[in-house]
């Protein structure tokens, strides 16, 4: 998508004069090299290696009892090492892409291996702790290999842990989700940064995201909502605004920080509104979400595509959410819907403005450069 993008503006900004025609091929297979393109033979080989490691995983799982319990325990090692073995005969060959599925099968090999051997010698333990050993697995080997795959699966075996211990008990066992999932994210953040695995950074925000809402499910209060907006808001803002000392380092960051941050404000918004109950409170509430929904056009709304039609998205449900308050109680269902109809022709008539002024501020920004 981005690429299709790429080529039709380059094009377009040589056809009016603004770059050499010659130019434009070269600065496409500069990017075409890049690891950070989106690649279909690296999405095939990830998924040819997840498929031939859950068949050969099934496989043995099918005919266990029948293998000695000493060829079952070199089997595993064996399939474990091949497929590490494998990843670095690759990466010595130069080959990142055959590298990469093979330590994802590695990988698949050994969450597969840790189950069957716990079951095998009947291990004490539980399934949280199992699905830990496999993180901690996934990370070291990728740091070993420096492997932008395994991090992604490092991202997916966090979102596992968590998911395994809340389904031990469906409550927080011990409190061991408040601390292990935020470390689990910045252990995720830190092999991002070491690997390059630039995408994979979205899974520690969406983690991050959980852990707000479980901390919200243990100390579920207006209070607790408002400290999550409130928390968000500052967050927001100090990735947005200008002025704002981490202001730079956000925007080196890329759109993620201002985006999370605005949705953990609106998150907080969100849930306040399911415990204020008075006419007056929820106008109030609503006036500051339309509120924050406007700073966010404003501040993000030109750069940050995402922040952006988050933004339309709340602008828009609070406002039929307080149409159907207010004036829809007092005019009935009919007089609701037409009130419905015209803020959303109005809504969407802000919107086209928006995104004219946009475009020809973001038109006016390239020219200037």
């Amino acid at each position: 998508m981005y690429r299709g993008r790429l080529e039709r503006d380059l094009n377009g900004w040589a056809a009016k004069g603004l770059l050499d025609p010659a130019i434009v091929p070269t600065l496409l297979a500069d990017y075409d090299q890049r690891e950070s393109a989106f690649s279909l033979g690296r999405v095939l080989m990830a998924m040819a290696a997840l498929l031939i490691g859950g068949a050969v995983v099934l496989l043995i799982a099918a005919n266990w009892e029948a293998i000695p319990r000493v060829a079952r325990l070199v089997g595993i090692v064996a399939l474990i090492w091949s497929a590490y073995l494998n990843a670095a005969y690759w990466k010595s060959r130069n080959s990142p892409r055959l590298s990469e599925a093979s330590l994802v099968a590695g990988l698949l090999f050994f969450g597969g291996g840790i189950a069957l051997v716990g079951q095998m010698y009947h291990l004490s333990g539980d399934s949280t702790e199992a699905a830990i050993v496999w993180f901690i697995g996934a990370v070291l080997t990728a740091v070993l290999f420096r492997s932008s795959a395994a991090t992604a699966v490092c991202g997916f075996l966090a979102f596992v842990v968590a998911g395994t211990e809340w389904s031990e008990s469906f409550a927080l066992r011990n409190n061991l989700l408040l601390w292990l999932m935020p470390a689990m994210a910045a252990v995720v953040i830190g092999l991002v940064r070491f690997t390059g695995a630039g995408r994979t950074r979205h899974l520690a925000y969406l983690l991050m995201v959980c852990w707000v809402l479980i901390l919200y499910g243990r100390h579920e209060a207006p209070l607790t909502a408002l400290v999550v907006a409130a928390a968000g808001g500052v967050c927001y803002l100090l990735a947005a605004l200008p002025a704002s000392p981490l202001y730079r380092l956000a925007r080196n960051a890329g759109a993620a920080p201002s985006f999370y941050s605005f949705l953990l404000l609106m998150m907080g918004l969100l849930l306040l509104h399911f415990d204020v109950e008075g006419l007056l409170e929820q106008v109030v509430l609503g006036v500051a979400t339309l509120v924050a929904a406007i700073a966010g056009l404003f501040l993000s709304g030109r750069d940050n595509g995402a922040v952006r039609y988050l933004a339309y998205a709340a602008f828009a449900a609070e406002t039929l959410y307080l149409s159907s308050e207010t004036l829809g109680t007092i005019l009935g269902t009919s007089g609701f819907f037409m009130i419905s109809g015209l803020v959303v022709a109005l809504v969407a008539w802000v919107v086209v403005r928006l995104e004219r002024r946009f475009s020809a501020r973001s038109g006016v920004a390239e020219a200037g450069r």
